[in-house]
């Protein structure tokens, strides 16, 4: 088992951001920034995936970990995807991006590229996920028995439904804006709280297929979240909402949402 190799750390508003790797995976780290006491601060991770062609560090990344940092003391963890921020693109991720850029130049639909590629990423990427949170879990303001929650939409949301499946360490997750094929599968197996976002106006994923994945869940508790917009409009308040559904869900007071 591979342990935490923190690599760089700095501190601002309140925030311990510390870069790390677990083997060959490269991630970062939001805490609460340490206090004048002895015993770093406990508190619940909540692990969040980036969306497909950015990174770790990426602005709605690092404001969606500010929000659950300073909302409710979360401990909030990003890793980089495969052939994504400082990892290296195989011969595979080159042909699959190249094929994507292709057809948007064309003008062509790229639901089906992203959906085919996503899943080839989620294959690579589960596993490297449970391989970071078995290497958390061994710091002492994480643990073995904290509680975990997950965030990601998008190529989050491709990754997330099958680690979310596969890991029982995740007790509830934020999903969204991804298409129902093949996740809806998957989803079915997953019995935890969800809250779930799509865009009413979405242009790739019509509002029919972003219900679908939404349905197939059989989680007891899960919320739907419908905005007026297009695939990248949004709403801001939406990370608000999941500070909120992580706090009630993984055992933490609200302070701010701010």
């Amino acid at each position: 088992m591979h342990s935490v190799q923190f690599t760089a750390e700095s501190t601002s508003d309140g925030i311990l951001e510390r870069d790390f790797t677990v083997g060959e995976i490269p991630g970062v780290l939001w805490s609460p920034a340490p206090s004048s006491a002895p015993d770093p601060v406990r508190a619940p991770l909540v692990l969040m995936g980036h969306g497909g062609g950015t990174h770790k560090k990426a602005p709605a990344m690092s404001g969606r970990a500010q929000r659950l940092v300073h909302g409710c003391g979360f401990h909030v963890a990003v890793i980089d995807a495969p052939g994504h921020g400082d990892r290296p693109r195989t011969p595979h991720d080159e042909q699959e991006i190249a094929v994507m850029q292709q057809a948007m130049k064309a003008g062509e639909p790229v639901g089906p590229i992203v959906v085919r590629y996503n899943a080839h990423l989620a294959e690579r990427a589960v596993p490297e996920w449970q391989a970071t949170l078995d290497a958390l879990q061994q710091l002492p303001e994480i643990g073995a028995d904290g509680s975990v929650g997950y965030y990601g939409l998008n190529m989050g949301t491709a990754i997330g439904v099958p680690l979310a499946a596969a890991d029982p360490r995740i007790t509830a997750a934020v999903f969204g804006l991804f298409w129902p094929d093949p996740l809806a599968e998957t989803a079915k197996r997953i019995t935890i709280p969800v809250e779930f976002a799509l865009q009413w106006d979405d242009e790739h994923i019509p509002r029919e297929a972003g219900l679908a994945l939404y349905d197939a869940f059989a989680s007891k508790e899960k919320t739907l979240y419908a905005n007026a917009g297009s695939h990248k409009e949004l709403p801001r308040f939406q990370a608000d909402s999941a500070v909120l559904f992580f706090a009630r869900h993984l055992g933490r007071t609200v302070v701010s949402a701010d």
